[in-house]
């Protein structure tokens, strides 16, 4: 008969799944793989390079976003590891004019051209090379010179976020290859795409380029609520960029970047060490010292004596 299944006869049998063989055939992933870091299917072949190229680097656009900041870089692998040929960030933005916002689509967008302008310069192309002077939003794609050095050539490496349509990344890259650089792309991920009629709004770009969107909600969010806009845009009010003025101020950014994109230099750190111990005396201080403390005990003898 059967019985319940808390009555002590029963027995239960469970199948070992992780067995030893399962341990020994057992291959532990890499270690930025564990980390949740890098996307090794999609480096591999951002890596590879073909093999009648031989040495000739292939070099990424790596375009990476924190809660503050955006890294731009140019980088080509090696054995040793990726070298960085060049690199631009927004924290130095406030140099050119925008001290808010360093996070946004047009954020990026002036960080990609900085590090463009700053590419090209380090390379001596500036002058071949200028890239989209007149932002428009539209397609640019660099084209080669007769009798000249080609444009610099990336591809664009995204790490792990995701690539719908309007994400900054892509902004990122827009800035890029308006500053001159040779990425391939095409429109179908920017700002103003359209996929079920496969149509590109042009001036949708334009606008997130220039961050029209953001006056546009801060036209929204002030005639809605004004407490909460001020609390808001409190730093955009601060630096005087308002809905009316916002375009203004990104083009003047632009123009500064291509005027001068070298970074500065940080120049010599004044560092105060802290010691925890005192500091070793020489011969002549340790000696010094002793003579001190001879003559403070005699002089301490004489007192007692009188």
């Amino acid at each position: 008969t059967p019985q319940p299944s808390n009555h002590p006869i029963a027995i239960m049998f469970v199948k070992v799944v992780k067995n030893k063989a399962y341990f020994k055939r057992f291959q532990t992933k890499f270690r930025r793989r564990r980390e949740g870091k890098t996307d090794f299917y999609a480096r591999k072949r951002l890596v590879t390079q073909e093999k009648n190229k031989y040495n000739t680097p292939k070099y990424r656009l790596i375009v990476r976003f924190t809660n503050k900041d955006i890294i731009c870089q140019v980088a080509y692998a090696r054995i040793e590891g990726d070298v960085i040929v060049c690199a631009a960030y927004a924290h130095e933005l406030p140099r050119y004019g925008l001290k808010v916002g360093l996070t946004n689509y047009a954020a990026a967008y002036c960080t990609g051209l900085l590090l463009a302008r700053r590419l090209m310069k380090k390379y001596n192309l500036d002058s071949l090379y200028q890239g989209q002077t007149e932002v428009d939003g539209e397609e640019y794609n660099v084209e080669a010179l007769d009798d000249q050095p080609g444009p610099f050539r990336a591809f664009l490496d995204v790490g792990l976020v995701r690539t719908t349509t309007g994400a900054r990344v892509f902004g990122a890259m827009k800035g890029a290859a308006d500053g001159g650089i040779d990425i391939p792309h095409s429109t179908k991920r920017f700002p103003g795409y359209d996929s079920e009629s496969g149509e590109f709004s042009a001036d949708v770009h334009r606008q997130h380029i220039f961050g029209l969107h953001v006056g546009e909600y801060m036209r929204k969010l002030q005639e809605e609520d004004d407490e909460l806009f001020k609390k808001q845009f409190s730093q955009y009010i601060k630096t005087g960029i308002t809905p009316d003025n916002i375009e203004a101020t990104y083009k003047k950014i632009h123009a500064a970047i291509r005027a001068d994109p070298e970074p500065k230099s940080r120049g010599p750190r004044e560092v105060k060490v802290k010691r925890w111990n005192r500091a070793k005396m020489t011969k002549a201080q340790r000696e010094d010292r002793v003579k001190q403390k001879k003559a403070a005990h005699m002089k301490k003898l004489q007192e007692e004596d009188d």
